[in-house]
């Protein structure tokens, strides 16, 4: 996960050296400054992107993802970067259709800049505008000293100051396969091992492992394609998410890597996960700290792990979607599908990246994705008097994990590593009923839920100020549970 920045005028180049120094964590490899007549543009990359960045001097374009495709885009192109801006001159902006992988993009073309971003929104980017100056960001943190508008730059979307924003790629309800569940389950497997061979290919990747079926998936299919596999898990004392990680490291046979940890450690690193997460949302920056902590224990032992993000959204994992019609289901799956970008994602890439680490999400593989609009809602949400979530899924992966996974209930990742609890009740202890009410309205809209987001808030302020547009953080679907 590399970090950009730019800025659609050479007069201030201090600005993009400016602003790699507040992304350099997302790098550590190498950092390129490509300064132009009527731009600059600035990277840094960590390890695991050292190849995508070859020629990074040499191309007016930078990266944040992995381009799967790139040899097959132009010709003749030896990096990512080559292949990105040839692409661009030879096809213009409708080119970025057919990327693919995850990416935040931006290309110097004759006399402005191009930018343009994947249809989940996995790589970060924001934009600024003033008076026809035009600069990005892939984290909020180098744009706050902008004079100007900031936003969330749109997934699945290309931009240019004459434009705006194009949409190029969209996430929507697909007509249903009338295959039987074997085939179903047949097809999504056989496109899961296609996505994670693509992503442990060439370098060494890890794997996050929570114990639950997503994690547990990637991981087993992995391992089928790996002489080793390192797989890391972090929580509290007993919680039942490191041992089922256990019992999947055990069954599949990984070098399996855990931490323990407790509540003065969580609220220790609270102040770093917020200001890496940009985000005060409870139950986003609850699920942050073991996520942050196992991203820091990973980044001890490989430059990538595989992370299980997706597979609830398009898998049906919630548990508030057994109680929906199977006619709702599809469309509450694509609505939560595209509100990943600025909440689960974010904690993805931040818990990642701030450690220098890449996490590569491989239920958001374009082929997968669209294969799972397809499956019938009733193969995911399965049953009558007893519905099992992700049940297709499951059968998939039949035979690869052990037997107490597979039918394991979905639990929260701040339920599963043990957190949610105590984070909760130290905000209860720690702010009172006056407090709340004084403090919990934040205006335009933005309303905190709980005394554990008021404690989050309180710390982003400190940390951002309190100029910051609150409405850019994005608010997790049913953010108002409390614990």
């Amino acid at each position: 996960m590399a970090g950009l920045v730019g800025i659609s005028t050479a007069e201030h180049s201090e600005f993009v050296e400016t602003g790699l120094k507040l992304v350099r964590h997302r790098g550590g490899a190498g950092q390129s400054i490509c300064s132009l007549d009527h731009a600059v543009l600035g990277q840094v990359w960590p390890r695991a992107h050292e190849c995508f960045a070859a020629g990074a001097g040499d191309y007016p374009a930078a990266l944040d993802g992995e381009i799967h495709n790139w040899t097959e885009m132009s010709a003749g192109s030896i990096c990512p970067l080559e292949a990105i801006a040839t692409a661009y001159d030879n096809r213009g902006p409708e080119f970025v259709s057919d990327i693919d992988g995850p990416f935040a993009l931006a290309i110097a073309t004759s006399d402005t800049i191009f930018l343009a971003r994947d249809s989940v929104g996995k790589s970060p980017l924001y934009l600024g505008t003033n008076n026809g100056t035009v600069c990005f960001a892939s984290e909020m943190k180098a744009l706050f000293d902008f004079e100007g508008d900031i936003s969330e730059f749109r997934p699945g979307h290309y931009w240019t100051p004459g434009t705006g924003f194009v949409r190029f790629a969209d996430i929507s309800p697909q007509e249903t396969v009338s295959h039987s569940a074997d085939e179903v389950a047949e097809e999504l497997r056989s496109r899961l091992v296609a996505s994670v061979m693509k992503r442990v290919t060439g370098g060494e990747v890890g794997a996050w492992l929570s114990g639950g079926i997503d994690s547990a998936s990637l991981t087993a299919l992995a391992r089928r394609q790996l002489p080793r596999l390192k797989t890391f898990a972090v929580g509290v004392e007993d919680a039942p998410d490191l041992e089922y990680a256990r019992a999947v490291s055990a069954f599949v046979d990984t070098e399996h890597h855990e931490r323990i940890c407790a509540l003065p450690e969580m609220l220790a690193v609270l102040p770093a996960v917020i200001y890496h997460l940009e985000s005060f949302d409870a139950l986003l920056v609850r699920s942050s700290i073991t996520n942050f902590l196992v991203g820091r224990l990973a980044s001890d032992h490989v430059p990538a792990v595989l992370s299980g993000e997706g597979g609830d959204e398009l898998f049906g994992g919630y548990a508030y979607l057994k109680d929906l019609e199977p006619s709702e289901l599809p469309e509450e799956l694509v609505d939560i599908t595209k509100r990943l970008h600025n909440t689960a994602l974010q904690r993805v890439d931040r818990c990642s990246a701030s450690h220098g680490l890449v996490a590569r999400t491989a239920f958001l593989d374009q082929d997968v994705l669209d294969y799972a609009l397809q499956i019938p809602p009733s193969m995911k949400v399965h049953g009558d008097s007893v519905k099992v979530e992700k049940w297709i899924l499951r059968r998939a992966m039949d035979g690869l994990l052990p037997e107490e996974v597979l039918t394991r209930t979905k639990a929260k990742f701040w339920q599963g590593a043990g957190v949610g609890e105590q984070l909760h009740a130290h905000a209860e202890e720690m702010i009172s009923e006056a407090e709340f009410a004084a403090e919990r309205d934040l205006g335009d809209g933005v309303v905190l839920n709980t005394k554990e987001e008021l404690l989050y808030y309180r710390i982003f302020k400190s940390l951002f100020g309190s100029d910051v547009d609150a409405t850019l953080v994005g608010r997790t679907k049913g953010a108002s549970v409390e614990a």
